[in-house]
């Protein structure tokens, strides 16, 4: 390029030198437009060899370094056209554009540092990566402090690259740490309840939790360093602070082992000579049945007490399985099953009654009796 452009100087006799850079600027912008065209298509050649092999990191690396390394070249040829203004400009740039190129070549590299980190979370969570993938939480926990740790190195370097004293920085830091703590505690109270959440795991991405202390039910969908965002089954979504989780309980329905089926049944009193032979066959019924736990979970089915109106008892048993619709599937056909049972022995179910017992009013006659 250098020759390029002594060659391009050397035309001082045929163009004026007060157009010569602009020839210059242009070769610049034109070589740039040429090596980026070259640079792509060399990678996709990458890209293609890659995706034959049997290593996922080559392809994360490639990926990340695309879009850095192609404004990589268009930086360098925008810094190199600066030179040849500054070399026909009055004005002394030759530092700045220094400081510029230092400062480009910084923060394209942070750039890549984080499509790398964020092409790795989603690796290390699919399963063709690992033999066992990490979960979402644990992936997306790894990637936000290997960004933080990014960010804040990069904006340490590039302080110092400015012309900043980094020990300077970090004494006022400590110093303002103080006044910073009191003025954003909240923040940081939502920032180390992230910490807790991730450490504790009482919950991850995608479970259903719900707290019996705040109208707070739904699936999580994203842990962040401030807030929570949980989606509610009628799909609001729900921002949470973390500070909260540090003072309330929270339930996650989503690591139960068991449903639970507890229902109250209720048959007249004129069939209570029925009961024990119904509480037997409800019990068997069951007991048969493969879609209830219950050898291993309590199982009672028992005449619990006498009602206003009926003669009431009562199952309590679990399901196999947890999912919320495979459940409400089991307790139905359950329920029909006894009452198949109840009908089959003669019996039926109580439905709300009164027995109103009404008394004659005496009449008097005429002679003045009473009759009853």
């Amino acid at each position: 390029m250098i020759k390029v452009l002594e060659t391009v100087s050397s035309l001082g006799g045929i163009i004026p030198i007060d157009y010569a850079w602009i020839i210059q600027v242009f070769i610049v912008i034109l070589l740039a437009l040429v090596i980026n065209f070259f640079a792509n298509r060399f990678m996709d050649k990458l890209h293609h060899r890659f995706e034959k092999s049997a290593n996922v990191w080559d392809d994360l690396f490639l990926d990340a370094a695309r879009k850095p390394f192609s404004v990589f070249i268009w930086a360098q040829g925008l810094l190199l056209a600066l030179n040849i203004l500054n070399l026909h400009s009055t004005f002394e740039m030759a530092e700045t554009i220094d400081l510029m190129r230092r400062s480009v070549f910084i923060i394209l590299f942070t750039w890549f540092m984080f499509r790398f980190i964020s092409g790795m979370e989603l690796r290390l969570t699919s399963s063709g990566t690992l033999k066992k993938p990490l979960d979402l939480t644990t992936a997306k926990a790894m990637s936000k402090l290997l960004k933080a740790a990014t960010f804040i190195t990069t904006a340490l370097v590039l302080l110092q690259t400015l012309g900043f004293s980094v020990s300077g920085v970090l004494a006022f830091g400590g110093i303002g740490g103080i006044a910073i703590g009191f003025a954003a505690r909240d923040l940081l109270a939502n920032f180390f309840g992230a910490i807790m959440i991730y450490l504790d795991r009482p919950f991850v991405v995608g479970d259903w939790v719900r707290s019996p202390d705040r109208e707070i039910e739904g699936t999580v969908e994203d842990i962040g360093w401030r807030l929570t965002r949980i989606r509610t089954f009628d799909q609001r979504p729900l921002y949470v602070p973390n500070a909260v989780f540090a003072n309330i309980a929270v339930e996650n329905p989503s690591r139960m082992f068991n449903r639970r089926i507890n229902e109250t049944i209720r048959i007249r009193y004129e069939d209570a000579d029925k009961m024990p032979v119904i509480i037997e066959r409800v019990r068997q019924y069951l007991i048969k049945r493969d879609d209830l736990e219950t050898e291993n979970r309590t199982l009672i089915v028992n005449f619990n007490t006498y009602g206003p109106f009926s003669l009431d008892f009562f199952i309590y048993t679990f399901t196999k399985t947890t999912n919320w619709v495979d459940y409400h599937g089991i307790k139905q056909a359950t329920l029909l099953g006894i009452f198949d049972i109840i009908r089959s022995e003669g019996a039926d179910i109580a439905f709300p009654t009164q027995t109103l017992h009404l008394l004659e009013e005496p009449t008097t006659s005429a002679l003045g009796q009473v009759n009853p």
